[in-house]
């Protein structure tokens, strides 16, 4: 038993302290992210719009194109990237860049009305659809302005949290053993009774610590599972178009979209990205569609479409570690319940911010305490060997 609970103690000590600090400011900075769409919304101020379903009527994307890259555009021989369906704005976002070559740095973005076709905002390069610090804690969410190899730290740390955490409730319940479940001993020292709120805290919020570590570090992956399904499923299915021009000048963008949902009949579509060498096909549209239920909503089956006959290439089934991404994303942010599914998820935040804080302090205090200990040993002994040397009759005293 008690080189049980010193073996999950030293896991839990040492994981804690590893990646603390990093999830603090994860946590911090997760909490505004719950809420991204309503600060985004609030921030831009767009006029209000009913949702769109999978009965709206869209307008025509092929007069959206000529409206933003066309003679008279408001980004005139432009190139497009990708269009976004908005469907809780009733918006289409398209992003745009001076040239196909260009960095995505250099990429703007195009909102308009999903229904009218009427152009909301048309954002030039550096202007952003959210707060700047909302893109500031962003990044340091997500990779600490260090891109993938920030990613997979991130990963790792989220993998340690995941090991205290474990560990953590091995410790409860060899601690908890005399004690009811739930206890905060208000009669005992300050420390004890932070000790207990830490427990306390953290077996009640443990559901959700698993589930955020666990969907975190499947999101850390995104880039490099997306690399792998480019470059093995997508990649067998462009072996016939090698050496080929890439699509520079696109057939309808309108055709490729209905070809997607005769494909996918009882399905939307959640977004198209034209072609493109680095991110798709250099020789279709990549149209990414989505069911109209709370689950089937968050998981996206892609259609090729030809970009120059506008004929369908084929309709994909994802591997099974990309459908995990497309379920652990919403999840993570809480996207599932819509806002009070999102507030009951800032709290379970804020009570794991309180956990993490109140460990720090556990372990400074227990160092503390420690080095106070061991400071009063040391007077107290010197003390005793002061008195043997004032004792008459020892060797080396005073006569």
């Amino acid at each position: 038993m008690v080189r049980s609970t010193r073996k999950w103690f030293w896991v839990h000590k040492w994981s804690s302290l590893i990646c603390t600090l990093f999830l603090l400011v994860v946590c911090v900075t997760g909490l505004p992210l719950i809420f991204l769409d309503e600060i985004s919304e609030h921030w831009r101020g767009d006029p209000p719009a009913a949702p769109l379903s999978i009965r709206t009527r869209l307008v025509n994307l092929d007069h959206l194109v000529a409206s933003a890259t066309g003679k008279d555009g408001v980004f005139a021989g432009e190139t497009v990237r990708w269009l976004s369906i908005e469907e809780d704005s009733g918006q289409i976002w398209m992003g745009l860049a001076p040239s196909y070559d260009a960095p995505r740095t250099l990429d703007h973005v195009v909102r308009f009305d999903a229904r009218s076709g009427r152009i909301i905002r048309a954002a030039r390069s550096g202007e952003h659809t959210s707060p700047l610090w909302i893109g500031l804690m962003f990044r340091l969410h997500a990779d600490w302005f260090a891109g993938l190899a920030g990613e997979l730290f991130l990963a790792s740390m989220a993998l340690l949290f995941l090991i205290a955490t474990v560990s953590g409730v091995a410790l409860y319940g060899l601690f908890m053993t005399k004690l009811p479940f739930g206890t905060v001993r208000k009669d005992k020292s300050r420390r004890l009774r932070w000790l207990d709120l830490h427990n306390l805290l953290g077996i009640v919020s443990v559901a959700w610590v698993i589930t955020v570590s666990v969907t975190g570090i499947i999101n850390q992956l995104s880039t490099p599972l997306y690399d792998i399904w480019r470059t093995t499923e997508l990649s067998g299915l462009l072996a016939a178009y090698r050496n080929q021009p890439m699509s520079v000048h696109p057939d309808s963008v309108q055709a490729a979209y209905e070809t997607a949902l005769r494909a996918q009949p009882r399905k939307t579509v959640r977004s198209i990205r034209f072609p493109d060498g680095e991110l798709g096909s250099p020789y279709h549209y990549l149209i990414w569609t989505k069911g109209d239920t709370p689950l089937t909503s968050q998981l996206a089956t892609p259609v090729l479409v030809d970009a120059r006959s506008g004929r369908l290439t084929a309709t994909l089934s994802l591997p099974w570690y990309l459908t995990a991404l497309l379920t652990a994303r919403p999840l993570h942010f809480g996207d599932y319940g819509g806002l009070p599914f999102k507030i009951v998820w800032a709290l379970l935040d804020a009570m794991t911010i309180v956990v993490l804080g109140s460990g720090v302090y556990l372990w400074i205090g227990r160092r503390n305490t420690r080095s106070t200990r061991v400071e009063r040993l040391g007077i107290a002994h010197e003390a005793a060997n002061e008195m043997m040397k004032r004792k008459p009759g020892n060797v080396g005293g005073e006569k």
